[in-house]
């Protein structure tokens, strides 16, 4: 992310929109670890330059690769069973035209270090996604539960308790404001 953000101001990339995820909110792995390092990466490059330079906080993107929807379509198709973490884990979704708008209108009204975090409504029960997909195919098909893998989280968060939060002009859209200090002060 480091070399990224080097690279764009060596050029004068003049607005810079990181992708960041749900997991970098209180991380409990190393995706969500990384995620929130590259966010304070990006906050303290905006602040160095003063630069819009900000990022933007995904939750999970509805048919995008690596989806549930697409997970639980191919175990339907080959009769199952279909595989779910644990029976109450819920996640964050939105659409892939929410996933660019987001990213559009960050680019547009973001400022210097903000992360964007697009108000997705409640989480959904991912065992209820499943059994809708399975009922939707007609099938007699079996759910296994194979339970949280290391760092995974049973709820997502799209805040931190840490993140400070402002509302933007968007009415979608909140700002959690990351500390910019430099990396070495970490």
């Amino acid at each position: 992310t480091r070399n990224v953000l080097q690279a764009a101001h060596s050029v004068g990339v003049e607005r810079f929109v990181n992708i960041s995820t749900d997991k970098a909110a209180a991380p409990t792995s190393v995706l969500g670890a990384t995620k929130r390092l590259a966010e304070r990466l990006t906050a303290w490059h905006a602040t160095t330059y003063d630069l819009p330079y900000l990022s933007v906080r995904f939750g999970n993107v509805l048919g995008s690769r690596g989806s549930v929807l697409i997970s639980f379509r191919n175990q339907i198709e080959k009769g199952g069973p279909v595989t779910v973490t644990h029976p109450d884990v819920t996640r964050y979704f939105m659409t892939i035209p929410e996933a660019c708008e987001l990213v559009l209108q960050a680019g547009a009204i973001g400022n210097p270090g903000e992360v964007l975090v697009l108000d997705m409504g409640q989480p959904v029960k991912i065992l209820d996604v499943a059994k809708r997909m399975i009922a939707e195919s007609g099938q007699n098909i079996d759910i296994h539960f194979t339970g949280l893998r290391p760092g995974e989280k049973l709820y997502e968060e799209l805040l931190a308790d840490a993140d400070t939060t402002l509302p933007t002009a968007h009415p979608r859209l909140r700002i959690a404001q990351l500390r910019g200090d430099r990396p070495a002060d970490w």
